[in-house]
């Protein structure tokens, strides 16, 4: 069977590439203020909580993409 690009296809690549990024500026902004001196250890140690479930679950995004690309006839 020769997977198609159909509209299934693309709108799940659209809606995870969103949610991937929409992640990824939100882990830049805490980055950013992780960095920055002013902030109490509870607050950073929070942060960086934070963070990591965020790599978590961009993690978890990317495995659902693949997840779902086998399930429409991809990677054979």
């Amino acid at each position: 069977m020769v997977f198609e690009f159909n509209i299934e296809f693309w709108a799940f690549t659209f809606d995870s590439l969103g949610k991937i990024l929409i992640a990824a500026t939100a882990l830049m902004a805490h980055r950013i203020i992780m960095k920055h001196r002013g902030i109490d250890d509870i607050v950073l140690k929070d942060m960086r909580l934070e963070f990591t479930t965020g790599i978590v679950g961009i993690i978890m995004i990317v495995i659902g993409y693949a997840l779902h690309l086998t399930r429409l006839g991809g990677f054979k």
